[in-house]
């Protein structure tokens, strides 16, 4: 075992050990002033908070809780009148879907709630009238136009497919 410490000069205060431990090893500082001291300064940093809480002088202001803030109603006034579907005239809204069906043959409930812009329990009504849906493939979950409002032939439906 060495009793200096490489990179320190000979005759310093720095004590350090090297060696293998094969088993155990046990080490104890000794029980003096310096080391009793060292210990007290330890404990009284580690006790010390490191925050503190100061005294301040002058009063800080304090508002008064305001439950319905001005950007707040803003937002909720707008956001509440952006995705209402108000009902249009039956008439005007059976308008919209024929014209819809001279385009397509089929149509998805949410498609037809883009393109007549109603609430989709007022757009069912009007098409339980006017259509049939379908539930079986290759149209599935679609709606079509009754027989009866289609102004196409047989030739043109199957050209449709």
């Amino acid at each position: 075992m060495n009793d200096t410490t490489p990179g320190c000069e000979p005759g310093s205060t720095k004590v350090s050990l090297e060696g293998k431990i094969i088993q155990k090893f046990e080490c104890q500082p000794v029980m003096d002033a310096d080391y009793v001291r060292l210990k007290q300064e330890v404990m009284r940093a580690a006790a010390t908070p490191l925050r503190t809480s100061i005294a301040i002088d002058r009063p800080i202001n304090v508002f008064k809780p305001i439950s319905r803030h001005q950007h707040t109603l803003e937002d909720r006034d707008r956001s509440s009148n952006v995705n209402k579907n108000f009902r249009a005239d039956r008439d005007k809204v059976l308008e919209m879907i024929f014209a819809a069906f001279e385009k397509h043959q089929y149509y998805n409930i949410k498609d037809l709630q883009k393109i007549t812009k109603q609430p989709i329990t007022f757009l069912k009504e009007i098409l339980t009238e006017v259509c049939s849906y379908n539930m079986k493939a290759p149209h599935r979950n679609t709606w079509e136009l009754k027989p009866e409002y289609r102004h196409y032939t047989k030739q043109e439906e199957q050209a449709l497919d």
